[in-house]
């Protein structure tokens, strides 16, 4: 007799419609941390026996018992919004008067120049050149990190931003200060990973197509 085929589980479902929609890695990572916190502050109750009620009590914890911050109670929401609308294909519709985080007003600590070039300068490679990246060319944490050579053009002093926030592409100017330190970078790689330096084996993240390849 033949066995009828299991559901998939709810991470496997999850995983499966957050990737078919191109959702970044981090976002997948973020939004699974937030529907897992969800679901055991229900007693690990299916998400499917909950309603817009339970997210509200939910939410509402977050902002008064844990205190998080405005934009922590927002992701949370967007996961579990997410979760209802495109995985289980039920929107939540009206989850009430949930209690919300509200922003305080203040003002961005700015560096100056001189303070900024001054931490820069105090790290330790290859730290001082993702930083100077940073910094010099815009890139955010993750993007500097996984900048490829290829995107690199010297020539023109252009940077390509693969994939970067809400999935798109995009290009920012290479300043000409960090044309000599990437290309020794660049060269210390290539000579480490020819050696089979230990540094040079260390996994990485990549985009979905490239990994198959």
């Amino acid at each position: 007799m033949d066995h009828l085929p299991t559901k998939p589980r709810l991470r496997e479902q999850f995983r499966s419609v957050i990737r078919l929609n191109r959702y970044s890695i981090r976002t997948e990572k973020s939004y699974w941390y937030w529907i897992r916190y969800y679901i055991r502050f229900h007693g690990m109750r299916h998400p499917l026996e909950l309603g817009p009620e339970d997210v509200n009590a939910f939410l509402s914890w977050l902002a008064t018992d844990r205190q998080v911050a405005a934009a922590t109670q927002n992701l949370a929401l967007n996961a579990l919004v997410f979760l209802y609308a495109r995985v289980f294909e039920r929107p939540l519709g009206d989850i009430g008067n949930t209690v919300r985080v509200k922003r305080p007003p203040k003002l961005p600590a700015v560096l100056t120049h001189q303070e900024a070039m001054s931490i820069i300068e105090r790290l330790t490679n290859p730290y001082q050149l993702l930083a100077s990246l940073m910094y010099g060319a815009g890139l955010r944490v993750v993007e500097s990190a996984r900048l490829r050579v290829k995107d690199i053009d010297f020539q023109r002093q252009i940077i390509t931003v693969r994939d970067g926030k809400g999935d798109k592409d995009r290009t920012t100017l290479l300043p000409a200060s960090l044309i000599a330190p990437l290309l020794r970078r660049k060269e210390e790689i290539q000579t480490g990973w020819k050696h089979h330096e230990s540094f040079y084996k260390i996994p990485v993240s990549l985009p979905f197509a490239l990994r198959r390849r």
